[in-house]
């Protein structure tokens, strides 16, 4: 199977839908994958895209996944949305793709947190951000170009949480983490995306 290099344009369908969609699947249907692919493919590449830092390696993920569903249907008992099940999935598919490509030590990101004098005051007080010409696409595009540029394990952590939206529970399963260490990572990996917003928005230089 080879994943779109654009969106497919999905059909909403309900829950009758997906279980027949699902009976299908389970009685070895061909057409019935193709189908999976047509109603939830541009979804879940829009996942992968946003965590693998490439194309091809997005549609990989999403293709490892969508065949790993294929062969764990006995997983999918029905009580959760069938794309919620398929999102899960291909997160899954590209943390485990992340960690096969991870070669080089993770940078540190102690230069982007905030530092404290002794009464508890931040050394430097945060900076409003001026007016920008910049649209809503534009902003989101740097506010993605941002993430990229923390270490994995930050930016996995704020992915989960903050665009994926899984909870801090979940977010730990998926990482094998303590959800104390989710929250601190995820608390860090904020204050490390402020300030490089900060900087690019502000055209204050780095500390």
């Amino acid at each position: 199977m080879r994943t779109p290099r654009t969106a497919v344009i999905e059909r909403t369908f309900g829950e009758n839908d997906e279980g027949d969609v699902v009976a299908r699947l389970r009685a070895g249907e061909d057409a019935a994958f193709a189908e999976l692919l047509d109603l939830y493919g541009g979804r879940c590449l829009a996942v992968a895209r946003r965590f693998m830092r490439n194309e091809q390696d997005a549609e990989d993920a999403v293709q490892d996944a969508f065949l790993s569903a294929f062969k764990n249907l006995d997983g999918f008992d029905g009580k959760a949305k069938l794309g919620t099940w398929l999102h899960r999935i291909v997160v899954n598919a590209c943390l485990m793709k992340l960690r096969t490509q991870r070669r080089r030590p993770e940078t540190s990101i102690e230069g982007l947190l905030p530092t404290f004098v002794a009464d508890g005051h931040q050394t430097k007080s945060n900076i409003a951000w001026p007016e920008t010409s910049l649209d809503t696409l534009e902003l989101r595009k740097l506010v993605r170009e941002k993430i990229n540029e923390l270490p994995d394990g930050y930016r996995n952590v704020l992915l989960l949480r903050d665009i994926e939206g899984l909870d801090t529970g979940e977010a730990a399963a998926v990482l094998g983490m303590t959800e104390t260490a989710v929250k601190t990572r995820l608390h860090r990996a904020r204050q490390a995306l402020r300030e490089l917003l900060d900087q690019h928005l502000t055209g204050r230089a780095p500390c």
